[in-house]
């Protein structure tokens, strides 16, 4: 997903009102920064911003931070907004930081697309590997949510077993997005990609 040589992408970063510069030191303490105490729902991985921005959209009582790590990425998502979305923020970031961010704070964490990091030697860097559930222990504010798309399978039944085993309920379940009821869903970019393709759109809710 990552973009390259996006003129002038850390200048549009910087002076845009929904980048949050100084992100730490709002740990535990976002709902000042949105002013209210609604509930709290990031994205980690959010790319270009189609999700992030319109679930806040259709959410106007619901906080959302999107989390990307890539300047060239980051601002295509700023580039849609054109119109003042006040429950949206973003923030520029590697997720490996994530403890450093938040703490018993977020209601539901979403993972949409996220790199498979397929080599064994790199399954920790996977987002829904043991050593990011972990990390995520301590940012959910009381039951931990978590909604995860992927069009990769392996990644899927990687998942599938990583949060069982954690101690995660499966909450729903679909090996095929689009062939049953998908109500309400919201497209990320690669998700819109790959099921004009017809691969299969896979899907999981976990609670713990």
């Amino acid at each position: 997903m990552r973009l390259r040589n996006v003129k002038g992408a850390s200048d549009i970063i910087d002076a845009s009102t929904y980048i949050i510069k100084n992100y730490k030191d709002y740990k535990g303490k976002y709902n000042t920064l949105f002013n209210n105490n609604n509930k709290l729902h990031i994205e980690i991985g959010m790319g270009k911003g189609n999700f992030i921005i319109e679930m806040a959209k259709r959410n106007p009582n619901i906080n959302f931070i999107g989390i990307e790590k890539f300047d060239s990425v980051i601002v295509r998502a700023l580039e849609k907004l054109d119109e003042e979305v006040s429950n949206l923020k973003l923030i520029r970031m590697d997720a490996t930081e994530i403890e450093e961010v938040f703490y018993k704070e977020i209601d539901t964490i979403y993972l949409n697309f996220s790199d498979p990091w397929p080599k064994n030697r790199h399954e920790d860097r996977r987002l829904s590997s043991y050593k990011f559930l972990k990390r995520y222990d301590n940012l959910f504010k009381n039951s931990k949510n978590i909604i995860m798309k992927t069009d990769n399978r392996k990644l899927f039944e990687y998942s599938i077993i990583s949060f069982t085993n954690y101690g995660y309920k499966i909450e729903e379940i679909s090996l095929d997005l689009y062939n049953d009821e998908v109500g309400d869903n919201v497209q990320t970019e690669y998700e819109k990609k790959f099921h004009n393709l017809g691969l299969p759109i896979y899907k999981i809710v976990v609670k713990k």
